[in-house]
């Protein structure tokens, strides 16, 4: 297991679960969506959802332009805390104690950056659209100047970054396998569901084809 860059990001709990390797971390950025942000507004935590991207080395959190405490925090040099967990399955054990989920987690700690030259806020806004549907933004209309000046974006470097996985069936006491109890995983996966037509749609138009393709039910 690699070590990771700080002590900040270290795994303590069930540290055989930890990684540190960029592929990883970079895999679960990309496969969610939405982050918890973690910050300290007025002596309070406080924990936020964002719309979450990966670009490159970093990611970019989507909020309003009132987001004021992520602002603070890079004006001032303070760290916030971002996390994204995607959950693979329920595991039912032999007993309540070893009853367990499989998951992917990621936290990054770092200080934020606000995104302020126009041509990078657009194109980072472009990214967040493309990483809903592929594609989508060559079928929009142009996007105004005041819709990019109405939306703040920030970016964190994934250098203070870890990752933790759990896979697998449970891990009952050695004694338990011996029960008549069922045991296994549930696997959890997400779904997208056939579109569902705005209601103020023009008639005749259709989804288009890169909309039908992240169908899965």
């Amino acid at each position: 297991m690699s070590e990771p860059v700080s002590d900040e990001v270290r795994v303590r709990r069930v540290p055989d679960r930890a990684s540190y390797d960029r592929q990883v971390i970079d895999d679960i950025a990309d496969a969610g969506l939405v982050a918890h942000v973690a910050t300290i507004r007025d002596n309070t935590p406080v924990i936020v959802p964002m719309f979450c991207v990966r670009d490159g080395d970093h990611l970019l959190l989507h909020g309003a332009p009132a987001a004021g405490v992520l602002r603070r925090a890079g004006a001032e040099g303070a760290s916030i805390c971002v996390e994204m967990t995607l959950l693979d399955g329920i595991v039912l054990a032999r007993s309540s104690f070893h009853h367990s989920m499989n998951y992917r987690s990621l936290v990054v700690i770092g200080v934020p950056e606000e995104v302020t030259d126009p041509a990078e806020k657009e194109q980072a806004l472009e990214a967040f659209v493309e990483r809903l549907v592929p594609g989508r933004q060559a079928d929009l209309r142009p996007t105004t100047g005041k819709e990019i000046q109405g939306t703040a974006v920030f970016r964190l470097s994934l250098e203070k970054a870890s990752a933790k996985v759990r896979t697998g069936p449970p891990v009952d006491d050695e004694e338990d396998y011996e029960l008549d109890i069922w045991a296994g995983v549930l696997p959890v996966g997400h779904t997208v569901g056939s579109p569902i037509d705005d209601p103020r749609l023009r008639d005749g138009l259709m989804p288009p084809d890169n909309v039908l393709q992240l169908v899965t039910d």
